[in-house]
């Protein structure tokens, strides 16, 4: 049934060879040149033992394929939100319950950056907050903070709303607690003087420190919530999302950029222990086209 035979090549790409080039030969003096061997490998057929089918499928054979919708860039805020998210404050930490700021990442994943026995109080009421608000009845996931206040109520979430532990994604860096600098290990209260300083401008930093603890303004803040949410939002559609971080300050920042209020404010959004947000599309304002997609020019190039 199946006969020997041949194929023609239309075309035979050579691939170059990795050394270095040769002395050029003149025409004159070799009677194979570039000519001859274009030719050559034309003119080659390739002898089979079965037939083989190199001819491509009609286009009607092709499935069409929808295109993916282009999301862009995630800008603040957003032109919409493909998921559903929830905001939670993790409950007290022991450094909490003493009354100390801690806000060193080399300590984030320590005993003492654990929930407090309050602490753990307030994040088991979170947690059955989340599940008369009906976060998980159709599946969710759960991104804390490494921090390990964060992770724990993240558990403890997992465990009242039935989701399995796969479905808790820790997030390294971009949720760690606001780092206050030369205010690290100070009483709580002292940070009434941070947030007085917001109000002024969303770029003032805390003052620093050489205790490797960062000094974080409003805006370094914003830039981390910026960068998480633009993950969540290219790496899942349509599902329920739940960001538990360790302080007041990542979700306040995040908040206000959602729904467009001015960062110096963060802290009107204030977060307490254990508290539970959704976030509310009707709240965040109606996209609009920048002025550069509007603004026609009819007198270029002189345009006011």
């Amino acid at each position: 049934m199946y006969a020997s035979s041949s194929v023609s090549i239309a075309a035979l790409t050579c691939p170059r060879l990795l050394q270095p080039p040769l002395k050029p030969v003149a025409c004159s003096e070799s009677s194979f040149n570039r000519r001859h061997l274009i030719t050559t490998l034309v003119s080659v057929s390739v002898s089979t033992s079965s037939f083989i089918d190199f001819s491509l499928p009609c286009s009607s054979d092709f499935v069409a394929v929808p295109i993916a919708e282009a999301r862009g860039l995630f800008q603040m805020p957003p032109v919409r939100l493909v998921n559903r998210y929830f905001l939670v404050r993790a409950g007290e930490s022991e450094f909490d319950s003493f009354g100390i700021i801690n806000t060193n990442p080399v300590a984030k994943t320590s005993v003492d950056s654990g929930l407090c026995k309050e602490g753990k109080k307030q994040t088991v009421k979170a947690a059955f907050k989340l599940k008369e608000m009906g976060a998980c009845d159709n599946g969710c996931w759960i991104w804390p903070s490494i921090t390990q206040r964060a992770y724990q109520a993240a558990e403890i979430i997992a465990s009242v709303n039935g989701v399995n532990r796969s479905y808790i994604v820790p997030e390294y860096s971009f949720l760690d607690a606001r780092g206050l600098g030369a205010y690290e290990g100070k009483r709580l209260e002292s940070v009434s003087e941070v947030y007085a300083s917001d109000t002024i401008s969303s770029r003032i930093k805390p003052p620093p420190i050489d205790d490797g603890t960062p000094n974080e303004s409003v805006s370094d803040v914003f830039v981390r919530v910026t960068q998480l949410m633009s993950i969540l939002e290219t790496q899942y559609s349509g599902d329920t999302i739940i960001i538990v971080s360790p302080d007041s300050d990542n979700l306040t920042v995040l908040q206000a950029g959602l729904i467009g209020l001015d960062l110096r404010r963060h802290h009107d959004l204030s977060f307490a222990p254990g508290e539970v947000r959704f976030v509310d599309i009707s709240s965040i304002p109606s996209y609009k086209q920048p002025a550069s997609a509007v603004y026609k020019c009819l007198n270029l190039p002189n345009c006011n």
